[in-house]
């Protein structure tokens, strides 16, 4: 194994699914684990879910359904966003339900799976995919005339995390779409950001991703979460360059001649941001040890005030809301959200799952 690797808790995931779970009692969850389980590891996560009582997931391509079904998976399966005609095929034979949005992609997955379930996805005012509202009674009409079956019609909110008038706004805009159909379909539109700020938590659905693994869409409250991944790691070499040597690419850092050099077998290529060159921080003996240098594509360097062995672990992500090193915190440093770190996180880094905190 890799001197540098994940440490996922699965108590912590039982409890966010518990947690979210409690915020929608009459509501079924969909565990959206997209984006390899937003990092943390798809095919473990949705075999543990499945345990927890879980019974529909939603992914974001045929070819992450695919490697659920491949691994014996076999509860419906949501594939968010629209569905381009071409992969109406590739959805079907992943035995996936997919989101339609218009006419032509209905009538490309009629032909691949004649009466397959699919969900109509409205665009309640986010702008990016769904069908208008004042459109979604034709569409309903086109799908069912198709011969599929409409298992669930759902919206996706913007500002979920940052804005409740608007995000009630959206709501309203949904449910009068849905209400103006001659009957009831079931709906969700509850994003993890909705869920915990409890809207739209009575509908059929909720639908919560990146909470799941304890995070929180705001990066201001933790609203009782626990983050489930850590990223620890063992140096590959240290040494204690001369005064004014350079280290890494550019030569953007000279050795003070006091100071050890720690080579940790991570970059960018890693998930561990280029950015964060000179500026970033791992957590160390209770403390923190800085980047120096151009992170690259395998390595990192860091600089300690003291030699340390093979054996000493660094934490490079750490499970909580640290300023510095957790994923929330280091987003809040980089400009960018947590989700981002959290996808990033390359399928080489080995995980390990903790059955115990």
């Amino acid at each position: 194994m890799r001197p540098t690797w994940l440490e996922i808790s699965l108590p912590a995931l039982a409890h966010n699914y518990t947690l979210l779970s409690e915020r929608a009692p009459r509501s079924q969850l969909i565990a959206v684990i997209k984006a390899n389980a937003y990092g943390h590891g798809a095919v473990t996560l949705a075999r543990f879910l499945l345990g927890l009582g879980a019974s529909f997931f939603a992914v974001a391509t045929s070819g992450e359904a695919r490697e659920l079904r491949n691994a014996g998976i076999d509860v419906p399966i949501l594939v968010l966003g629209a569905l381009h005609p071409d992969n109406a095929a590739d959805v079907a034979a992943a035995a996936a339900i997919p989101s339609i949005t218009n006419p032509e992609a209905a009538r490309a997955f009629a032909a691949a799976l004649p009466g397959g379930t699919v969900h109509l996805k409205v665009d309640s005012g986010m702008g990016r995919v769904g069908v208008a509202p004042r459109e979604l009674a034709a569409l309903v009409n086109e799908v069912e005339g198709l011969g599929l079956q409409i298992g669930g019609i759902y919206t996706h909110f913007a500002v979920a995390d940052e804005d409740p008038a608007e995000t009630r706004s959206q709501l309203q805009t949904f449910l009068a779409a849905a209400a103006s159909l001659p009957r009831s379909y079931p709906l969700h539109a509850a994003n993890s950001a909705a869920v915990l700020k409890n809207i739209a938590t009575d509908l059929d659905f909720i639908r919560p991703g990146l909470a799941l693994y304890g995070l929180s869409p705001d990066m201001k409250n933790g609203y009782g979460l626990q983050p489930a991944l850590s990223w620890k790691a063992r140096p590959t070499q240290v040494k204690r360059p001369p005064r004014g040597h350079g280290i890494g690419y550019g030569l953007t850092y000279r050795a003070s001649g006091d100071e050890w050099i720690a080579t940790l077998p991570f970059g960018y290529a890693d998930g561990f941001s280029r950015a964060l060159s000179n500026r970033g921080w791992v957590r160390w003996r209770g403390g923190y040890a800085p980047v120096v240098g151009r992170v690259s594509m395998d390595q990192t360097t860091i600089s300690l005030p003291e030699e340390v062995g093979p054996e000493e672990v660094f934490e490079v992500v750490t499970p909580d809301l640290d300023e510095r090193t957790s994923l929330t915190g280091r987003a809040r440093q980089l400009g960018t959200i947590n989700y981002e770190l959290a996808t990033a996180l390359s399928g080489r880094l080995p995980r390990i799952y903790q059955k115990e905190r």
